[in-house]
């Protein structure tokens, strides 16, 4: 069980402004990155909740400084208190090898026991609901009637083909903060033996059998850009997101096939030129 102290293992820099908030996790310099062009999404948006950057001790304070800019609340996260034994079933090598990834390249940054901090978000009490985004996304249009869906919603795992539809993709997910569910959340996640082969994705879907689906267009996974172009509408995502490959690494095995999502996310990360997205061409129908 946790503690009845929801600041236990997090210390925000500062107290809320809103009653919502969208969340977000930073394990390190490459995701401060992602959160400066998902931070700037979302205040282009219009959107007036808190923005809250959870961040582990792996990440520098010049590397979350930028995020000033757009009135982040940091939250420094610890990792959760799990057993040896659990952290050494989930190591990288572990769950990389046991559960190898087949569709998509994941990058050498990418550390699995730090998806648990999500959970973390449960620990937010001082908020109504919040709404996780990655920080390998970016916000394409105002989200807040997210805020009006009920614990716990995501969007269905599609990128490949409908055969995923009954898979939840934990990249975008509404939930109530509580105390009472983060600690039944621990008992369940470091049960003996317990093995999440895609970490929190397949936590919180064990966790919430019932999950509400939100739109794909609320988690719209890049590589539907290449594998289901009939997807794509631009003037319906509102959530872009960067699974597998990061748009910000240099020369990786899918970038040509991704190159005008590429350069959507440096114009957000840089504010530069940042075009009206209802125009962009959608990609080639088959």
């Amino acid at each position: 069980m946790t503690s009845t102290d929801p600041s236990e293992g997090l210390r925000p820099s500062s107290p809320p402004s809103a009653g919502h908030a969208f969340v977000t996790l930073v394990t390190n310099a490459d995701y401060a990155l992602g959160a400066r062009a998902l931070a700037r999404s979302l205040r282009l948006s219009g959107t007036e909740a808190d923005i809250v950057v959870l961040h582990t001790g792996g990440v520098s304070l010049d590397a979350l400084a930028p995020l000033a800019e757009f009135g982040c609340r940091l939250v420094e996260a610890d990792l959760l208190p799990l057993s040896d034994a659990f952290n050494e079933r989930h190591q990288r090598r572990n769950v990389h090898e046991t559960a190898p990834f087949t569709k998509g390249r994941k990058p050498a940054f990418h550390s699995p026991l730090d998806n648990f901090c999500k959970l973390r978000l449960w620990q937010l009490v001082e908020y109504r609901r919040c709404v996780f985004i990655d920080a390998d996304a970016i916000v394409l249009r105002n989200i807040d009637r997210l805020f009006s869906y009920p614990e716990f919603s995501a969007a269905p795992n599609v990128y490949g083909s409908l055969a995923d539809f009954h898979r939840l993709n934990s990249g975008v997910f509404v939930a109530e903060p509580s105390l009472a569910t983060f600690g039944r959340m621990l008992a369940r996640l470091d049960a003996p033996e317990a093995f999440w082969p895609r970490t929190d994705q397949t936590f919180l879907q064990t966790f919430f059998p019932d999950w509400h689906g939100l739109p794909v267009t609320m988690n719209m996974l890049q590589y539907v850009w290449f594998n289901m172009p009939d997807l794509w509408d631009w003037r319906s995502i509102g959530v872009l997101h960067y699974q597998y490959e990061k748009p910000w690494e240099k020369d990786h095995p899918r970038a040509e096939a991704l190159r005008p999502l590429i350069d959507l996310w440096f114009a957000f990360l840089t504010g530069d030129d940042i075009p009206e997205i209802a125009s962009l061409p959608n990609p080639v129908r088959r």
